[in-house]
């Protein structure tokens, strides 16, 4: 349930297809404190190679969650292999690609859980389902010292779910990686750094595209590193 400022977010992403809410409020809604944060984040360090993105010269880490939303509580289900639907993901459509579970560590994590319960609200308020499929996806991109990282690769494109969410973890030596949402026809609707971890992008994935610019080392002699959890909820 949303209190009532959240609902007002929730207005704004039924009314244009995307929300934006800063890492301060993020904190405050969720009582996030630095010990809970720093627990979260140490996840990111226990990613697996995404050896789909190798192929295409992007230096990638993640791992993969499913779980059923239903009446209030998420319920972890088996994964089995990743398919994007058709009419989203250009790069993957039909293809079956394994990756990582989560680990148990991050599933147990209460700030996951509590994630997935403020999610399913902002999901709730764009459609009136009885239960949710909703993927978890920690990313790591990581950008060689003298080259670029594409935190999206496949450029602007959808998810084919309801609900897509991008909370930022962390960058370290890192230029770039500007979230942008378009709508249908190419108009942008919004333009954001995710900057400060916390930072929470959502977006209504049925009628906008979004992506990320390449991320650079800020100094140049040390790799450049984003971390990002993605959130999608879907019918």
């Amino acid at each position: 349930m949303l209190d009532t400022a959240l609902r007002t977010g929730a207005q704004q992403l039924t009314s244009s297809g995307v929300f934006f809410l800063p890492a301060a409020e993020l904190a405050g809604r969720l009582e996030i404190d630095g010990h809970a944060w720093h627990r979260f984040r140490a996840h990111w360090d226990d990613l697996a190679p995404d050896n789909y993105a190798a192929e295409l010269g992007v230096v990638r880490q993640r791992r993969y969650g499913q779980y059923s939303f239903a009446d209030g509580a998420a319920t972890p289900v088996p994964i089995g292999a990743f398919v994007q639907p058709e009419r989203s993901n250009p790069l993957y459509i039909g293809t079956d690609r394994d990756f990582e579970p989560l680990t148990e560590k991050f599933m147990a994590d209460p700030l996951l859980g509590e994630l997935l319960t403020l999610l399913a609200g902002f999901a709730d308020a764009l459609d009136t389902v009885s239960s949710w499929t909703v993927k978890v996806h920690p990313f790591r991109v990581i950008a060689p010292a003298d080259s670029h990282g594409k935190p999206t690769p496949e450029g602007l494109h959808r998810d084919g779910v309801t609900l897509v969410a991008s909370l930022l973890i962390g960058r370290r030596n890192a230029l770039g990686g500007e979230s942008f949402v378009l709508d249908m026809n190419g108009h942008r609707l919004l333009t954001a750094m995710l900057a400060e971890p916390g930072a929470l992008l959502m977006g209504d994935d049925r009628r906008t595209l979004h992506g990320v610019s390449p991320i650079y080392s800020l100094d140049g002699s040390a790799p450049a590193v984003r971390d990002v959890l993605v959130i999608t909820f879907a019918r």
